[in-house]
């Protein structure tokens, strides 16, 4: 689930295979033009499907001109993107 305050689009629930699409879509859907932070703490189950979806967020915010940047991103998840060799991608707020 995501829900936005001000500038931040709150991510909580799980980040997996199950729900992947349903996050990206809702992400690209509450996203505006200007800079937008993707609030990650409250996730409290992420899979390898979470580094896709966050990758599908950067893409989407390219198209609309808006900058992307990821807080409270679970380890595992950094791990991963660490082990895929695109942790620069990923940029922290």
């Amino acid at each position: 689930m995501i829900e936005r305050s001000a500038d931040r689009l709150n991510v909580s629930g799980a980040m997996v295979m199950d729900n992947a699409r349903v996050l990206l879509g809702e992400g690209c859907a509450q996203m505006t033009k200007g800079d937008v932070v993707f609030d990650l703490s409250a996730v409290a189950e992420a899979d390898s499907s979470a580094v896709a979806v966050m990758l599908g967020w950067l893409r989407h915010a390219v198209r609309i001109g808006a900058k992307v940047s990821f807080s409270g991103v679970p380890a595992g998840v950094l791990s991963l993107a660490e082990l895929y060799g695109i942790t620069a991608l990923l940029p922290q707020a």
